[in-house]
């Protein structure tokens, strides 16, 4: 039994007592005992099934295929790709001059710089305009703290250039030697500095350009795909502030386009004299503006698109002869092409009932050639070339499943549950052909529902371990995303952040009323903001659900909220709340799951924590799970699981990961007793 601390919090008068707060001493080696204890029974309680998970991780990975390549994109005279290797867990950076047929130049092999290292990855590359130098960032932890390193692509010298403490962030000038980057918040992670270098120079002598001082806000530069201009956003929850500059004057000063104002954002791209603006000023779900680049005050924009209470615009591209559009209709993104020269222009036909569909990689100006991703819970990742003038589409690549996979073996459906308000909740549903509606069908019902983040029903092989063995799997687009537009994204946080969770419950009850499954034979998955989800209907209705597996959970709401030196706390008021006001302390504490965990049967609960995770802090779900242990009055298995060379993302590697998912299929499985 984990060792009880009492700690006595305060806020507005209120006292909570937490008995395990001291689990956020990192360096306490009772801590990492403890963690370590717990990835030691949670090993012994599955060590009968050790066999099927091994198996269930062969079948996982035997399906991808380990030699394979990325459609190839061009920017300039180039094409650029990833590839990987068979048995090999990390990519090849590479490119071809000129033609597909020419001499591969390989830029990076992950492989060999991750040697020696249980983590690794790099984060974000960028090469240079001249197209010799290559800037990547590397994080050997999981933190997200990374080590900027310069490459001669021609000579394949590593220069003596090395930035440490660096965030995910890097972009070029047009002179060939000029690379922004950002630098983070020590204590938060917080990107809140933009700083200049000029290759061959001492980064010590690198020159600080911008630094933002609202907490709550982050920093971030990146080019405009037109090459013209660099373009620092400072950027929160609900409010953006770009400032710009010629790329080709990168010692220059950034000029402000747009001050700052309260709920007003707004994103920027540029062609030809003009910027063009997505904007939510006066338009709930977005429009599309355009002002002359000489003045960009608001004054002086001039409307695009116009807004429409049905349609959400999510994104946009620019061509010399199109403007590209994606926009959500019903929870589905259509893609919508309009030619400049005037007209409604069109949109592509997307026939299966719930899917996946966005703008690819489209670096080249002027091109009538349109290339986007579109998927379904049975189409694998499919890359299309689309030609904008004659409507001719090409499929380039399809992802190969291997292992006998056949789309037209399963079935897709979009369907609705009533929420406790009336409101209509969409579901995507996969199931293997044939599947009886008796209600004994086992069933994993995913969702997420925060940040105005969507989960469209895309494709993921590893789900067919579940399927393949009679299970239906089921995503539930639930308020807080942003499926049904931004105010299906505003009825989901804050003070109405009870309707994820509400919407969630009725999703569950609709899959039983409609004798899709039953509670016995139920489980419910979330991750992160979702796995918060997930404590907080094990909390409110234990009784639907059979198992829960709540991976990297945001659980203990009001205590991070209320400390702003962990990373993301500051930044993300807007989206929960600031605790420090009642109002907002006292709505928290009616959800926050680990203040509510109360003595009461609770479902078969599996919660996976990261040491090095600079999102979720790994006491999080180690706290909630000492304290489920203590309260819940069932037998029923309680495992916590805590990677201890890893950060939110958990394993690196594209094999290794899957190690993990192996394990929580496994735990979902044994729990329904199919042992292979």
């Amino acid at each position: 039994m984990i060792k009880k601390i009492p700690t006595k919090l305060e806020t507005h008068g209120h006292v909570r007592i937490d008995d395990y707060y001291w689990l956020r001493e990192r360096d306490n080696p009772d801590v990492i005992k403890y963690l370590n204890d717990e990835n030691e029974y949670a090993a012994k309680e599955m060590a009968h099934a050790q066999d099927f998970e091994r198996k269930l991780f062969e079948e996982i990975k035997g399906r991808i295929k380990q030699t394979d390549m990325s459609v190839p994109y061009r920017r300039d005279d180039y094409y650029y790709y990833t590839r990987y290797e068979e048995g090999k867990e990390y990519p090849i950076y590479a490119r071809k001059r000129g033609s597909l047929n020419a001499l591969e130049e390989i830029m990076l092999d992950v492989n060999v710089l991750a040697a020696g290292h249980e983590f690794f990855s790099v984060g974000v590359s960028a090469v240079s305009s001249g197209q010799d130098l290559l800037a990547y960032a590397v994080d050997t932890q999981g933190r997200r703290v990374y080590t900027t390193y310069l490459k001669h692509l021609t000579t394949g010298e590593i220069l003596p250039d090395i930035i440490p403490n660096v965030g995910e962030n890097l972009a070029w000038a047009n002179d060939n030697r000029t690379l922004f980057y950002g630098k983070q918040d020590e204590a938060t992670l917080r990107q809140y500095q933009l700083w200049r270098h000029i290759v061959g120079t001492d980064p010590s002598e690198d020159q600080l350009i911008y630094q933002e001082d609202d907490e709550t806000f982050g920093a971030y530069i990146f080019k405009t795909k037109s090459k013209q201009f660099l373009m620092i956003v400072a950027s929160q929850s609900v409010s953006q502030e770009y400032r710009y500059l010629d790329a080709h004057e990168p010692g220059g000063e950034f000029k402000i386009f747009l001050a700052r104002e309260r709920a007003h954002e707004y994103h920027v791209d540029h062609i030809g004299d003009r910027f063009i603006i997505r904007t939510n000023d006066q338009a709930k779900n977005f429009r599309l503006m355009s002002t002359p680049v000489e003045n960009t005050a608001r004054s002086h924009w001039q409307e695009i698109i116009p807004h429409r209470d049905d349609v959400f615009i999510g994104d946009f591209d620019l061509f010399k002869d199109y403007l590209v559009l994606e926009e959500r209709v019903r929870g589905l993104t259509q893609i919508r092409v309009m030619p400049w020269s005037g007209g409604p222009g069109h949109y592509l036909s997307f026939d299966e009932p719930a899917y996946r569909a966005h703008l690819g990689a489209n670096l080249e100006f002027d091109t009538k050639t349109l290339r986007y991703e579109y998927t379904s819970m049975k189409t694998p990742l499919s890359i299309f070339d689309y030609d904008m003038a004659t409507g001719e589409r090409r499929l380039l690549k399809q992802e190969e499943v291997l292992g006998g996979f056949n789309a037209d073996d399963y079935v897709t459906e979009r369907l609705y549950a009533r929420a406790a308000d009336g409101t209509e909740v969409p579901l995507s549903i996969l199931y293997r052909k044939g599947l009886k509606r008796h209600g004994q069908n086992p069933l994993l019902l995913y969702g997420y529902g925060s940040y105005g983040f969507s989960i469209d029903a895309a494709f993921a092989s590893p789900r067919l371990s579940l399927v393949d063995r009679g299970f239906v799997f089921a995503i539930a687009h639930i308020r807080g995303g942003q499926e049904m537009g931004r105010q299906w994204y505003e009825d989901g946080k804050l003070l109405k952040k009870q309707n994820t969770f509400s919407d969630f419950i009725a999703c569950a009850e609709f899959l039983i009323r409609e004798k899709f499954t039953n509670p016995e034979k139920l489980f419910a998955m979330g991750r992160s903001a979702g796995g918060l989800l997930m404590g907080a209907v094990s909390n409110l209705r234990p009784d639907l659900f059979k198992g829960i597996v709540a991976e990297v959970p945001f659980i203990d709401v009001v205590t991070t909220m209320l400390d702003s030196s962990i990373p993301l706390t500051a930044g993300e008021y807007d989206e929960w709340g600031d605790p420090k006001q009642k109002e907002f302390y006292d709505s928290m504490l009616t959800y926050s799951p680990y203040d509510n965990v109360e003595r009461k049967n609770y479902p078969a609960m599996l919660i996976t924590g990261g040491l090095h995770d600079s999102q979720v802090q790994y006491w999080e779900p180690a706290k909630w799970a000492a304290k489920l242990r203590e309260a819940k009055t069932d037998n029923n298995r309680l495992l916590l699981k805590t990677n201890m060379d890893a950060g939110h993302g958990g394993a690196s590697g594209r094999f290794r990961r899957h190690q993990e998912t192996a394990f929580s299929y496994l735990f979902i499985l044994d729990l329904t007793g199919i042992k292979e």
